[in-house]
């Protein structure tokens, strides 16, 4: 392929676009699979089916409900309906994964995730959840219109497209930068660093030497946060090279989050509209040398149809209209971080780690078999599957996996949070048994038998220093939860008084 056309040309940023798009709406539908039904199901902590009938009783469930509320499920919230919408996104997401992606299959990706987080509330509140949406709509415009082919001849990628995805990737970087600035002063003083891997949601095992390195290399990866965040995204858009150095960068920064800590899914999804940022002739030097020539003969007097033209161009419309409001959010000294606003989540406004806590706090549940709730019993903690418990474990990797109620701990933990209904119904449903529930949890005590009662206590935890044993070293606050039994009054009056979130 001529290098100057090949400069011009995306058939490769699509095709590694497309690739990693499929991953993360694999690994998305993996976790709708596993934990939809412990947290959201009928019998879940949160059960989607209360507000989605709440809805239909108040509007019915027609057009007009779903043009309200877009999920699917507003149709039928079943059980049976949210388990076959996890397999169905799975399989289609592989189709994608494999290669074999078209306008109906990215489609009802995009429409079927856009239920579950809509229909998900608490457990489905995070920034790379819209970011996922507004992704998987852009990604429908790149691909043929029946053909399952990952080269279509008669598809070339769009640059207008390849342009809206720019233009994505300059709002979630930009914005992060922003809300950084406007939030918490140690992002201007160069020392968030020295807290954050220590207290961010879910550390991995490189958190801990990460966290150990020294001040002043903390004040640089500051300093090159803000490179990345505030600079660079005003390339992405710059002439060529420019462009790529541009999303070098920001594919570089998002690697080094993966290296050092769990952010679910966030920053390999992040890393795919990063990749509008290269052309087929950067792309095509990591090639092999017959990829050149094939590409050339697959590429060759492809040309966009006029019905195609039309709709990207409509498409581009859209996203100008719809990104006012999120610009006029990164203008405001009052910027508001992953916040939607349209109900389709087609341009929404980002950003993460606007404040870092400078101390990390746990709940740590303990039941006991004992008659008794006394300092006496016999007490022994619940394991979570990734959240910091036991001070010996080592921390989880499981990005891009998400554990979503290790996650929601984090929040429940944060001094001043109080207690949500959805953790005290965990706690009523361990109490009796529920073996879903249970599931949630790291294989532990009570597996087979659930204990008589269940307290929670509250402790600050503090990465170990070099030459000491464990991973955490923690000290005890107080109480957070008194003992509570199946039947005990005070689990009878949290549950009915507790804040939902």
């Amino acid at each position: 392929m001529d290098d100057a056309k090949a400069d011009a040309t995306y058939w490769l940023t699509r095709f590694a676009f497309l690739r990693l798009l499929g991953l993360v709406y694999v690994v998305a539908f993996v976790v709708v699979v596993n934990q939809w039904d412990p947290l959201l199901g009928s019998h879940g902590l949160l059960p989607a089916r209360e507000v989605l009938d709440d809805v239909a009783a108040s509007h019915g469930r027609g057009l007009l409900t779903f043009l309200r509320l877009p999920t699917l499920f507003v149709f039928d919230p079943s059980d049976v309906a949210f388990r076959i919408g996890g397999y169905v996104g799975l399989a289609l997401s592989m189709c994608v994964l494999l290669g074999f992606a078209n306008v109906p299959v990215l489609a009802a990706l995009w429409m079927l995730y856009m239920s579950y987080v809509h229909a998900g509330r608490t457990f489905y509140g995070y920034g790379w959840e819209i970011l996922l949406l507004e992704t998987g709509f852009l990604a429908i415009f790149l691909v043929p219109l029946g053909r399952l082919d990952p080269f279509p001849r008669s598809t070339p990628p769009s640059p207008i497209v390849i342009l809206l995805l720019r233009w994505l990737i300059f709002r979630v970087m930009l914005g992060a930068g922003l809300i950084k600035l406007r939030g918490d002063p140690c992002w201007r003083d160069l020392t968030c660093m020295v807290f954050h891997y220590e207290t961010q949601p879910n550390p991995n095992p490189l958190s801990w030497y990460f966290h150990h390195l020294p001040a002043w290399f903390h004040s640089f990866e500051v300093a090159f946060n803000h490179v990345v965040e505030l600079i660079a995204p005003w390339f992405v858009f710059g002439p060529r090279r420019a462009r790529h150095v541009a999303g070098g960068l920001i594919v570089v920064f998002q690697v080094l989050l993966i290296l050092s800590g769990n952010l679910s899914f966030l920053n390999w999804l992040t890393i795919a509209p990063a990749l509008a940022c290269f052309d087929d002739g950067l792309i095509m030097r990591l090639a092999p040398g017959r990829m050149r020539e094939w590409l050339e003969m697959r590429s060759r007097d492809a040309e966009e149809t006029k019905a195609r033209a039309i709709a990207v161009r409509a498409l581009a419309v859209v996203i100008a209209l719809l990104s006012i409001n999120p610009v006029v959010n990164m203008l405001s000294p009052r910027q508001v971080m992953n916040t939607s606003f349209d109900p389709f989540e087609l341009v929404n406004t980002y950003g993460a780690f606007g404040s870092i806590g400078r101390e990390r706090y746990e709940i740590v549940l303990e039941g006991t078999v004992d008659e008794q709730a006394t300092a006496q019993a016999r007490w022994v903690e619940y394991q979570f599957k990734c959240k910091p418990s036991d001070p010996v474990r080592r921390p989880c990797w499981v990005s891009p996996y998400h554990y979503r109620l290790d996650w929601q701990m984090w929040f429940a933990a944060m001094p001043g949070a109080g207690t949500p209904l959805w953790l005290v119904r965990m706690v009523a449903k361990l109490l009796d048994g529920d073996r879903a529930v249970r599931g949630l949890l790291a294989h532990g005590p009570f597996e087979d038998r659930p204990p008589r009662w269940i307290r929670g206590r509250y402790y600050r935890y503090q990465f170990t220093r070099w030459g000491e044993p464990g991973w955490w070293r923690r000290t005890l606050v107080g109480e957070y939860l008194p003992p509570l039994s199946a039947d005990s009054p005070e689990l009878k009056d949290a549950l009915a008084t507790a804040p939902e979130w």
